[in-house]
């Protein structure tokens, strides 16, 4: 079973596959979907392309995704959120059961805190996967997001989902300190 997180971005859109068929999740792929062109409706359309040739190379069986956040520049959330829906409309029309988390909870998840900086996610990823070099920081998120998502079907986490069976979305407990409720 394989878990394709995406970071979305409507210039770069960062992807990580792991395989989730031991409880160790292993690293599988990793990279960035770089869009060219300044027509907004052109870069939804690559990243589109891009999230469909991952899928159709990795073959995943979930995907999971970053929520969208506010930011200080209205516009630049828009696009966000339109890049992010292109992404999900893509894992939706392959079948695919889609979940997603919040970045606060992706850093806790993987780092311990949930104030964590890009670095920090970065580092964790590299540590927890046994990485021998640093992905790239948006390559890196999504392989955070593929991370949290094997620990929500662990249990270790609480998941929000589309269509993909999930508890629903609650505060996120670090795997660290996971304790049964």
């Amino acid at each position: 079973m394989l878990i394709l997180g995406i970071d979305p971005g409507s210039r770069i859109t960062g992807y990580g596959v792991l395989d989730v068929t031991t409880p160790k999740p292993q690293y599988v792929a990793s990279g960035c979907i770089r869009t060219r062109g300044d027509d907004l409706a052109q870069r939804l359309a690559q990243v589109y392309a891009g999230v469909g040739e991952v899928i159709g190379v990795h073959g995943p069986g979930e995907f999971a995704i970053e929520q969208v956040f506010m930011s200080k520049n209205a516009d630049s959330a828009l696009k966000l959120g339109q890049a992010r829906g292109t992404a999900i409309v893509c894992a939706a029309n392959h079948g695919l059961p889609v979940s997603e988390y919040g970045p606060r909870q992706i850093k806790q998840a993987v780092t311990g805190g949930g104030g964590a900086d890009k670095a920090q996610v970065q580092h964790m990823v590299t540590a927890i996967l046994g990485l021998s070099g640093t992905p790239q920081a948006d390559a890196a998120d999504a392989l955070a997001i593929a991370l949290t998502h094997a620990y929500a079907r662990l249990g270790l986490i609480r998941q929000g989902s589309y269509g993909g069976g999930g508890r629903g979305r609650g505060k996120a407990s670090s795997w660290r300190d996971f304790r049964p409720e």
